[in-house]
């Protein structure tokens, strides 16, 4: 059987490449097994099971999934006006911070 990685899953190739046994999770098509993982990934947050996140893992994860997505050519690219409103957006949302922005200002004086 021939396996095909996406987004940090394996799948099945097509299902015409599939053993022909209707039984198990891997018999079954792809929108019925996100439907039952996507089940038991919100059981294990009710739980509190579910594996959280470190900053630095989640950090980890974004850049390696950048990293591929652009080694792939399906990274997005953004256009310029996209890139102008998302540092404008981030601007605003870090000078909300008035502790973080007192601090810069702390600094900057001491240069």
């Amino acid at each position: 059987m021939k396996l095909v990685v996406k987004t940090k899953r394996c799948v099945m190739a097509k299902k015409k490449d599939r053993d022909t046994s209707n039984r198990g999770f891997a018999s079954m098509d792809d929108e019925k097994q996100r439907e039952i993982a996507s089940k038991g990934g919100k059981a294990a947050h009710e739980k509190g099971t579910a594996h959280e996140f470190s900053h630095e893992e989640a950090v980890e994860a974004g850049r390696k999934g950048g990293k591929v997505a652009h080694e792939r050519g399906t990274a997005h690219e953004f256009s310029h006006e996209e890139a102008v409103e998302a540092g404008r957006k981030g601007g605003e949302t870090v000078s909300e911070d008035r502790e973080h922005m007192s601090e810069i200002g702390r600094k900057g004086g001491k240069s």
